[in-house]
């Protein structure tokens, strides 16, 4: 008798208990201890399932309920497992009868019953598979450089990202870069890693790193490196130890950005302080004393990043302060958060959408009205009273470094314009992020997502980093 995989088994219940607890997939993928007992097969696919399933729910849910006789009636579970079973068999390359089959069977684990609605639906969405083909065979074509036509209907098809959001990317990013992203969007986002601690040996950490990935590669920053997998990375301890910073290239550059020379940082959205490790390590190479001050809205996170600060041997030098940043430009403020410092990084809280193959949640729970500039509670408006608050706190001279990991404009450079063309940002100019100290001698490869205009804005695509965006501002 066929019985489904433990793969496509650990998957489905992975899928359950996020929708139940409405947690994150890749913590829930962390922390199960059914994956640990998968081959590394089975492991590779029961994630590519998980994240799948959360990156295009929305589009297997549009084929199923057009197959299913009465798509109301669906059960949650049940619900699950066509979504799970929909999106191998049409987006990866497992024979299509093995998909559809497999599928029927988790359904059957689930409700027997629905077994037989499971058959119908599945076979019918099969028959789907042609069109999703050539909708991603256009994109990657054009991702390519070839030419082609290219509508928003392609964009969502291959991607498996709501209309309205391909939309946005395509009218933002143009024809190109929109391809680029929507071929990488069902992918698995790269491993970047950097050394996390100044009192580790380079070289030691480089033949660590070399042993536990069959590919590992330095990226153009320095201390910086490329793998092709992290699943043996977090056994070794370098992480919990801080000896390893996992992050993101362009988080990097955004922090080496923010890095001065000398003087104080202020770090506004410290979250659990990862890039505090990576500013204290670009401000250490620059032969500054790190002293950085981060402040963060959620009070978990706080005691997170004040474990690791101690856990890296920074407890006296990087502080952690529960603090609603929008409060920044007020008279009255915590110690650590007083008076004014050299460099503000400002990471605001953002869609997002540069990370959504980390963040598979994002697509389809992310609302256009969240990016309506006016929306009063929108997120452009938060990201501009955000940035006008920590303006205060710059010291003339200084530079504040505005940066966020959406790749839409409304939340990257019409905020940075908006602040400039207000009172609060009267007092400053832009500047190139080339001309910080932390970024001016890298190679030229480090920079080859600088705009016209000085800023940096990377976008997601095959191989490569997220899309980050940041913006230098001097107080003059």
């Amino acid at each position: 008798m066929t019985v489904a995989s433990p793969a496509r088994t650990t998957a489905l219940r992975l899928l359950s208990l996020q929708r139940r607890r409405g947690a994150r997939a890749r913590d829930l993928l962390r922390s199960a201890h059914e994956m640990d007992a998968l081959g590394r097969k089975a492991r590779s696919l029961a994630t590519r399932l998980v994240l799948g399933v959360n990156v295009a729910a929305g589009e297997l849910d549009r084929r199923i309920d057009s197959f299913a006789s009465r798509p109301g009636s669906i059960q949650p579970r049940v619900r699950d497992a066509l979504r799970l079973a929909s999106f191998e068999v049409l987006y990866l390359e497992t024979p299509p009868q093995v998909a559809v089959s497999q599928g029927v069977e988790l359904v059957r684990s689930v409700q027997p019953r629905a077994a037989g609605m499971a058959n119908a639906v599945l076979r019918r969405v099969k028959a789907c598979r042609p069109e999703v083909d050539a909708a991603r065979s256009r994109v990657c074509r054009l991702a390519q450089g070839e030419e082609c036509a290219l509508s928003t209907l392609d964009l969502a098809v291959a991607s498996g990202y709501p209309q309205w959001l391909c939309e946005s990317v395509l009218a933002e990013l143009g024809e190109r870069d929109a391809a680029r992203m929507a071929c990488a969007a069902l992918d698995p986002a790269p491993i970047y890693v950097a050394q996390g601690r100044a009192e580790v040996d380079t070289a030691d950490l480089a033949d660590h790193l070399s042993r536990l990935a069959d590919e590992c590669e330095p990226t153009s920053l320095p201390a910086s490196w490329k793998l092709s997998s992290g699943a043996r990375l977090a056994r070794t301890g370098l992480v919990a130890s801080c000896d390893v910073a996992v992050a993101d290239l362009s988080a990097q550059i955004v922090c080496r950005v923010a890095a001065p020379a000398q003087g104080r940082v202020l770090e506004v959205g410290q979250g659990r302080a990862t890039k505090s490790l990576l500013l204290a390590r670009a401000m250490d190479e620059l032969g500054a004393t790190p002293s950085i001050a981060g402040c963060e809205l959620v009070g978990s996170k706080v005691a997170l990043a004040r474990a690791r600060m101690k856990t890296a041997g920074l407890a006296g030098t990087v502080s952690c302060t529960e603090f609603d940043a929008t409060r920044l430009g007020e008279d009255e403020l915590p110690a650590e958060l007083s008076g004014s410092f050299s460099s503000v990084l400002v990471d605001a809280p953002c869609s997002g959408t540069g990370t959504m193959r980390r963040h598979p949640e994002i697509p389809w729970t992310l609302e256009a009205s969240s990016l309506d500039p006016a929306n009063p509670e929108g997120l452009p408006a938060l990201q501009l009273s955000i940035l006008s608050a920590a303006s205060r706190r710059v010291v003339p001279g200084g530079s504040l470094v505005y940066a966020t990991c959406s790749v839409l404009a409304c939340e990257n450079e019409d905020v940075v314009d908006a602040f400039l063309a207000s009172d609060a940002g009267s007092a400053f100019e832009l500047a190139s992020v080339t001309d910080s100290l932390g970024i001016a001698l890298l190679e030229p490869g480090a920079l080859s997502w600088v705009t016209s205009r000085g800023m940096y804005r990377s976008i997601p695509c095959a191989g490569g980093p997220d899309g980050h965006f940041c913006a230098r501002l001097v107080h003059r």
